[in-house]
């Protein structure tokens, strides 16, 4: 079959097609359909700010049984660990279609997903800090205010929000965030003042702290001592930090390109030791390890420099970053505490292709900052060893906005979910307990920047605005330079049939329009019911090209 695909599909789509081989192969022995149909199933409103579910009494009462079973034998709630890589496409890791592949082997990620649960429809926001803030709150970028990621000072807007790591150190849990932060670098946005008991890493974003030291991307400052001097006198933090719950930031190093390309390492290292420090305590924890790995400029240190297949930056730094969620695994299991811990193993968004080839990968329409699949569309990789089945991989729609409600869950602090606030993620605790779990997300809502974008429910997806990746309107296929359009008529795809949207659907399967228009104009009457802190805009249609 792969020979036959060498020959008749486009390079460009083989990592699409292998990893679609994977799932026919894994149903070639079913008899009967998976689970439900998303599209008929009904929602439930759980409480007037919360988005509606689908309601699967069964599988909830399997995954309440497990964490009974779990909470007696380990004394406490279970840890959860969210792994969060920059900029990692949907078709890096193997088991996506990538790894050996794309010339960067993924041996962790693969087996924590054969051995757990491999989400391929998980969803992110267009780029980085507003999806790191829905994580966190729980609430799309509309909401909680950060829509693009704040840059040199930049304020964020996590002040006034109530985030994960807040209630969950409420109900008990150690709060550790470790590596990239990128929500705002005034203090209130500080991730020591929005929960987490320690942090250790930076507050901004790769490329600020490097890309202006390098002769090759910027000769004029760097044979500017005045130019050097002017970027170094904006009011932007450009160390290494480390801070404790109520304190200030404190300086550890500057980041120079050497040091930025250990800084995965030194990351690793502290979050290695967090984990050990856990070992005898009797409170559960949080840890939010942020990679700097994915993100230009990519810099791979000596130990992982040529190491990968490609030996281009961005591979080995994708090899690098597997090693160490590796790492972190086999801590956990070192110290006995691999049973009682969820891991979540994830990306912000997809490839920055306006950096290419120092970027990941997709099969996908579209990238970075924009609502196309290769946008938005990340992997999701679940595992909890002897809680989650092995070998189990769904579709089922996954917000990483859920990460917020379930772990609330998990964590037993529903009765702290805020109430003052209306809250996109949904529980997803038993979709991902339950042996043959199914989501409980009814739809995907597609947002860019203030503008709404579009919807997905099962296998539909219709946009109502998106960012052009026409080479005509942009500086290249998808990212930042895209020019934003809004259809007249909508267009309507089938990611089923046609998963890199490149056939609008619409005059065939017309039925569908009215339904998915219902579901995103209920969405939108939640921002006049709780008004967001952003004006929400709408743009001007363009003529359809037929």
């Amino acid at each position: 079959m792969i020979r036959y695909i060498r020959k008749a599909v486009p390079a460009g789509d083989l990592f699409l097609c292998v990893a679609l081989i994977g799932l026919i192969v894994i149903a070639s022995g079913a008899t009967k359909a998976y689970g439900e149909d998303p599209m008929v199933q009904k929602t439930v409103r759980v409480a007037p700010n919360l988005e509606p579910v689908i309601a699967h009494p069964e599988q909830a009462a399997e995954a309440k049984k497990k964490l009974e079973t779990l909470a007696k034998k380990a004394g406490k709630r279970p840890n959860i660990l969210i792994y969060l890589m920059d900029d990692v496409g949907w078709g890096d890791p193997g088991v996506y279609g990538g790894g050996h592949m794309a010339g960067a082997p993924t041996p962790n990620m693969d087996r924590l997903a054969r051995e757990g649960m491999q989400l391929t429809s998980a969803y992110s926001q267009p780029s980085c800090s507003p999806t790191r803030a829905t994580i966190m709150t729980g609430r799309l970028p509309i909401r909680h205010g950060i829509l693009h990621p704040p840059m040199y000072g930049e304020p964020g807007g996590l002040g006034g929000e109530i985030t994960m790591a807040a209630i969950l150190s409420k109900a008990g849990y150690v709060t550790q965030a470790v590596g990239k932060w990128h929500m705002g670098e005034n203090e209130e946005s500080h991730p020591q003042n929005v929960g987490f008991d320690d942090f250790y890493g930076f507050l901004s974003v790769s490329d600020m702290y490097t890309e202006w030291r390098d002769p090759y991307f910027f000769p004029e400052v760097v044979n500017s001592k005045e130019r050097t001097e002017l970027i170094k006198s904006w009011p932007w933090n450009r160390n290494l930090v480390h801070a404790k719950k109520g304190g200030k930031v404190e300086g550890v190093e500057e980041i120079t390109i050497p040091v930025l390309s250990k800084l995965d390492e030194k990351w690793a290292d502290y979050s290695v030791e967090f984990i050990k420090k856990m070992a005898g305590s009797d409170k559960p924890f949080l840890l939010y390890h942020c990679t700097r790995g994915g993100h230009f400029d990519n810099y791979p240190s000596d130990k992982y420099k040529g190491r990968s297949p490609a030996k281009h930056p961005y591979k080995d730094v994708m090899i690098e970053m597997d090693d160490i969620l590796g790492r972190l695994v086999k801590t956990l299991e070192e110290t006995g505490q691999l049973d009682n811990t969820l891991i979540f193993v994830t990306s912000d968004n997809g490839p920055e292709m306006e950096t290419w080839p120092d970027s990941a990968y997709t099969p996908y329409r579209g990238a970075k900052g924009s609502t196309w699949e290769g946008g938005v569309r990340v992997p999701g990789i679940v595992y909890w060893r002897g809680t989650i089945k092995s070998g189990r991989i769904s579709d089922g729609l996954f917000d990483l906005a859920d990460l917020f409600n379930t772990s609330l869950n998990l964590a037993g602090a529903n009765d702290q979910m805020p109430k003052d606030r209306f809250i996109d993620g949904i529980d997803q605790t038993s979709f991902l307990l339950a042996d043959k779990g199914e989501s409980n997300r009814k739809a995907v809502y597609y947002w860019l920047n203030q503008y709404p974008s579009g919807i997905r429910i099962g296998e539909y997806k219709y946009m109502v605005a998106a960012q052009s990746d026409n080479v005509q309107d942009a500086v290249t296929p998808g990212g930042f330079s895209g020019e934003m359009m809004r259809y007249s008529y909508g267009k309507l795809f089938n990611l089923y049939l046609d998963p890199k949207e490149n056939h609008s659907y619409l005059i065939r399967k017309l039925p569908y329009v009215e339904f998915l228009t219902g579901y995103l104009k209920e969405h939108l009457a939640t921002l006049q019911k709780y008004p967001p802190k952003v004006t929400t805009k709408t743009l001007s249609p363009v003529p359809q090209k037929h």
